[in-house]
C-alpha cells in the first residue's frame, strides 16, 4: 500500500511505502521539465536494501512510466515481487560467514541450540546466583541490517536496542544487563517455592509473577508479585470456603501496617495474614491437592477446585465449572446477577457459585 503528497512544482514528493507492515519513506524530486528520468529519488536505507538488485528494473520502470502516478504504482508492485522472492529465498553467503563469526565471540560452549537454517538460535546465560537463562533470537536473512527478534524468560519485557553495527554479543551484554534487576525477585520467589506448598502454576518458570499457595481446609491464596518491587505487598486473592478464608482476610486487614519492606514476602505475609503456611517439611503436596467432589479429578483443563462448600462440616472442593453443571440440573436452583445459588451436592447446605463469560 502507497500513500503519497502530490506537490505542484518543483516540490518534492513525499511518499509513504508500507509493505508486509513495515513503513518506509520515498522523497522523490522533479526536475522544473518535471521529467521523470531526470528525478531525484531518495529513500530510507531499509527500502535501498530492498531494491539493492533492482536498480536496473527500478530504472527502467521509471523513465517508461508517463506520469509520476504511474510510476508510483508500478514502484509499488516491484516492491511486493522483489519483497516475496525474499522471503523465498535463504540468507546469503556473507550472512553464515558472520554468524559463525559472532558464534565464536560469544563461544559455542553457551549456544544451547540452532536450527538447521541457522535462523534461530538459543544461547544460555547465567545470573549472579548461576541460575540458568535461556535468550532466543530469530534472525532476518538480511542480518545483520535487519533487526532480529528476542525472546527471555524474564517476568517484563527487554527492549533491545539494535544498529547495523551491532552483534549478537551486544545483545548478550543487553539481556544480562537486565537479569541482574531482578536478582531479588528470583530469591523472594524461590523461597515460596520451597518453603510452600505452591499449587499453581505445576512448575514455575523464572517469567511467571504469580503462585496460587495451600492454606489448608481446601483454602489457598493466589499472589501475583511486581517484578520491579517483589517486597512491596503483592496484589492477594483467597479461594475458599467463607469460614475460611473471612478470618484471614480480616488479618490481612488489620495488619497491613506490620509489613515490612525490609523483610521477604513469606515472614511478611505470615505475619499480616496470622497463618504459617503449610511446607515440605511438615505436610504432604497430597494433602492439598484435593479432587473435585463431583468429576474426582483434580485438574479439568486449566482449572483446578477453587470453589468448597461454606459448611464448616463438609467443606468439599469442586470445580466452579462441574458446580455450575450440577446446579442448573436441579429444580431448586436460582440465579440472580450472574450468581448462581443452590444446594451442595453432599450436604444439602445453601452454596453459591458467580457465573463467568467462558460458562
Amino acid at each position: 500500500m502507497m500513500a503519497s503528497s502530490l506537490l505542484g512544482g518543483h516540490c518534492p514528493v513525499q511518499q509513504l511505502c508500507v509493505l508486509q507492515g513495515k513503513e518506509y519513506r520515498l522523497r522523490i524530486q522533479l526536475p522544473p521539465s518535471r521529467e521523470l528520468n531526470r528525478a531525484r529519488i531518495d529513500c530510507d536505507w531499509r527500502l535501498q536494501l530492498v531494491l539493492q538488485d533492482k536498480q536496473d528494473i527500478f530504472k527502467q520502470r521509471l523513465e517508461q512510466s508517463s506520469d509520476l502516478t504511474t510510476f508510483l504504482v508500478e514502484l509499488q508492485n516491484l516492491l511486493e515481487q522483489t519483497s516475496s522472492q525474499q522471503s523465498s529465498v535463504g540468507p546469503p553467503p556473507q550472512y553464515f560467514t558472520q554468524l559463525v563469526q559472532e558464534i565464536d565471540k560469544l563461544g559455542w560452549d553457551r549456544l544451547v541450540y540452532i536450527d538447521p537454517s541457522f535462523r534461530s538460535l538459543q544461547v544460555q546465560c547465567r545470573d549472579a546466583c548461576q541460575r540458568e537463562h535461556i535468550l532466543t533470537i530469530n534472525l532476518h536473512n538480511q542480518y545483520p541490517q535487519m533487526t532480529p527478534t528476542c525472546t527471555t524468560d524474564l517476568p517484563a519485557k527487554v527492549n533491545f536496542k539494535w544498529s547495523q553495527q551491532d552483534s549478537l554479543q551486544g545483545v548478550l551484554l543487553q539481556f544480562e544487563k537486565a537479569l541482574a534487576q531482578y536478582q531479588d525477585f528470583w530469591d523472594i520467589m524461590e523461597e515460596l517455592d520451597k518453603s510452600t506448598w505452591v499449587l499453581e502454576p505445576e512448575k514455575p518458570s523464572y517469567k511467571d509473577t504469580v503462585r496460587r499457595i495451600a492454606l489448608g481446609n481446601n483454602a489457598s491464596v493466589q499472589i501475583t508479585v511486581d517484578p520491579a518491587h517483589p517486597r512491596m505487598l503483592p496484589e492477594c486473592r483467597f479461594l475458599g470456603a467463607d469460614h475460611v478464608i473471612n478470618p484471614i482476610k480480616q488479618s490481612l486487614n488489620a495488619n497491613l501496617h506490620c509489613w515490612d519492606p525490609g523483610q521477604t514476602l513469606l515472614p511478611n505475609l505470615q505475619n499480616v495474614l496470622g497463618v504459617d503456611f503449610p511446607s515440605p517439611a511438615n505436610s504432604s503436596k497430597e494433602d492439598f491437592n484435593m479432587a473435585c467432589s463431583i468429576c474426582y479429578a483434580y485438574r479439568l483443563g486449566e482449572e483446578i477446585p477453587d470453589k468448597a462448600c461454606d459448611d464448616p462440616r463438609c467443606s468439599r472442593p469442586f470445580h466452579a465449572t462441574c458446580l455450575i453443571e450440577w446446579l442448573r440440573a436441579l429444580p431448586s436452583t436460582r440465579m440472580s446477577f450472574n450468581v448462581i445459588f443452590g444446594e451442595c451436592p453432599y450436604c444439602s447446605k445453601p452454596i453459591t457459585v458467580k457465573m463467568t463469560g467462558a460458562r
